[in-house]
Order: structure tokens, then C-alpha cells, then sequence
């Protein structure tokens, strides 16, 4: 559904169903795929990228780019 807010209140009802009917028609174009093939090509591609990950193999101190450049002391 169209949410109300402070355009929806400017169309007129006829407008916001005509929106929405438009909308309705550009989704139904879209292909289709059953989760269960979608969700494994996802994990063959995820593990396909594993090996260049930074957050699972880590990353090396001189390419870091959020290491500490240094301490701050207060005095």
C-alpha cells in the first residue's frame, strides 16, 4: 500500500491507485526465482569471495586504514 504521508495527501485517490497499480505492473516483470536456488547460489558466491574478505581472513597493518596513527596523552 501506498504509505500516507504528506504526498499521498496531496493526490487524489484516483492518483495514489493509479500509482499503485503502476507500481504492481513494474513488479510483476520481474523474473521470479525460488529461494531455494537463489540462497544457494548466495552461499557458493560468498564462499567464492571468502578468501579476499577483510573481516574473516583480517587485514594487514600497513593497507589498515583504522589502525592507531598514535596515543594522545593529556597532560
Amino acid at each position: 500500500m501506498f504509505k500516507q504521508g504528506k504526498m499521498a495527501r496531496d493526490l487524489s485517490d484516483k492518483e495514489v491507485l493509479k500509482m499503485e497499480l503502476e507500481q504492481l505492473q513494474k513488479e510483476m516483470k520481474n523474473e521470479r526465482i525460488p529461494v531455494s536456488t537463489t540462497a544457494k547460489e548466495l552461499v557458493a558466491w560468498i564462499q567464492s569471495q571468502a578468501a579476499e574478505d577483510p573481516l574473516l581472513k583480517g587485514m594487514p597493518e600497513k593497507k589498515n586504514p583504522f589502525k592507531d596513527k598514535g596515543g594522545c596523552i593529556i597532560t
